[in-house]
């Protein structure tokens, strides 16, 4: 049997990097490497390269997406993203992949666009989700932490507007605290978001559509024991409790799956995600984001999920290949 040369893509150039280097070895583990012929990829900014056992390292050929590896040459025939941030969730490399021809297992460019950035993510919900309200900031552009308050009340979030895993966000307490908040998020990039802060629940939703069946996944709550769900609580042993399945009613379960297939559709994604909502006390999710391709190291969300629905990790990307590879 002919193998599917695939191209296990992991590393990336955000600080998510280790993590996504975690996700990637957890993923190849459980590939069945009878049926695929996994190299996995390092990307760092220009650096594409495989490290064999031995420790030597060889780099990726960009023009026709192949390596050659002690004179044997490999064209992938698939690439299997595993990268969190830039250039895997924000739409680069997907449209490198798209001009090479070569099929893969996340959303699409366009797609990851949408939902890398979070205003244009909201603005794409809009209507079809609950939403907290926001300002919008560019860096540069004047502000006013009195009239922010006044608006959104406290406490209240900011944020980079494209960023992941919780990085240069605060939750503001008083106004005295917004200005260094707001600095500490432009230092992650050039768009902030100021948020209201919605109190309740944190839910995590996974999902996956394929040509054949949707997949909705157990719900997870998230309890953090910092003040909130941020890079600490979702990498350190111990720093939340995450329970799947949620123990929540039967409406609001149906609710929050309605809303992640509204998310999943008017983003038009492919593939496997996980869509992040607080429940109020009353019972009321509200969206805060679509992650494009969600952790798969052992303490991530999605693994849990799919462990609870009785189905491996290997099992998982056998759909998502299988639906992906026909792009």
């Amino acid at each position: 049997m002919t193998r599917l040369k695939i191209a296990l893509l992991a590393g990336g150039d955000s600080p998510e990097r280790e993590i996504a280097l975690q996700s990637a070895a957890q993923i190849e583990a459980a590939l069945d490497h009878t049926k695929y012929d996994i190299t996995v990829i390092d990307l760092h900014h220009r650096d594409w390269h495989h490290t064999t056992p031995d420790g030597r390292q060889w780099q990726v050929d960009k023009n026709d997406f192949s390596i050659t590896i002690d004179g044997e040459h490999k064209i992938f025939d698939y690439a299997l993203i595993l990268i969190h941030g830039t250039p895997g969730e924000d739409g680069r490399l997907q449209g490198y992949l798209d001009m090479m021809g070569i099929p893969y297992s996340s959303c699409s460019m366009v797609s990851t666009v949408v939902t890398f950035d979070k205003i244009t993510t909201k603005r794409t919900l809009a209507g079809r989700v609950n939403l907290a309200r926001e300002h919008f900031l560019r860096h540069g552009e004047a502000w006013d932490a009195e009239a922010i308050v006044a608006d959104l009340g406290l406490p209240l979030f900011v944020k980079p507007n494209a960023n992941g895993s919780s990085f240069g966000v605060t939750k503001v307490h008083t106004a005295a605290e917004l200005p260094a908040a707001i600095e500490a998020a432009f230092a992650q990039g050039g768009e902030i978001l100021i948020e209201e802060c919605i109190t309740g629940r944190e839910m995590g939703c996974g999902i996956l559509v394929t040509r054949e069946k949707e997949y909705i996944f157990p719900i997870t709550e998230i309890v953090p024991k910092n003040d909130f769900f941020d890079y600490e609580a979702k990498y350190t042993a111990g720093r939340s409790e995450e329970i799947t399945p949620a123990p929540i009613p039967d409406e609001v379960r149906a609710e929050l799956n309605r809303m992640t297939r509204e998310a999943y559709r008017a983003c038009r994604c492919s593939g496997i995600v996980r869509v992040d909502f607080i429940v109020t006390p009353e019972g009321k999710p509200y969206f805060i984001e679509l992650n494009s391709i969600p952790g798969m190291s052992a303490g991530s969300i999605v693994p849990k999920q799919a462990r609870q629905m009785g189905m491996s990790l290997g099992e998982l990307y056998d759909l998502i290949i299988a639906d992906t590879c026909r792009k």
